[in-house]
């Protein structure tokens, strides 16, 4: 396997775990409930989605998959700044 596919491959997954890792921190209220699933869903997907476009079928169907990459990566970039501009006290659990 190609360095650079194997590194973004690790990284992609990395990516999924931190951010599930860091949505446990958060306060169990219904705003963050729906921002956890969501972003829960989008980072996660970016790691499997890429992953799957490595045993693409054509080069068509390797072209779709990474854009759906693309797309939940942008949606976790969206969902993580949101969570950067709540103030901290309003939604992180103290206990932490």
């Amino acid at each position: 396997m190609n360095p650079k596919t194997e590194e973004l491959l690790n990284r992609t997954f990395e990516f999924g775990v931190k951010c599930s890792l860091f949505l446990e921190s958060l306060l169990n209220t219904k705003g963050n409930a729906l921002i956890t699933y969501h972003l829960t869903k989008a980072s996660t997907s970016v790691g499997s989605n890429y992953e799957e476009a490595q045993a693409a079928e054509s080069l068509k169907d390797f072209i779709q998959k990474n854009g759906v990459v693309l797309k939940e990566s942008r949606e976790s970039n969206h969902r993580l700044r949101v969570l950067d501009a709540i103030p901290k006290d309003d939604f992180k659990n103290s206990d932490l």
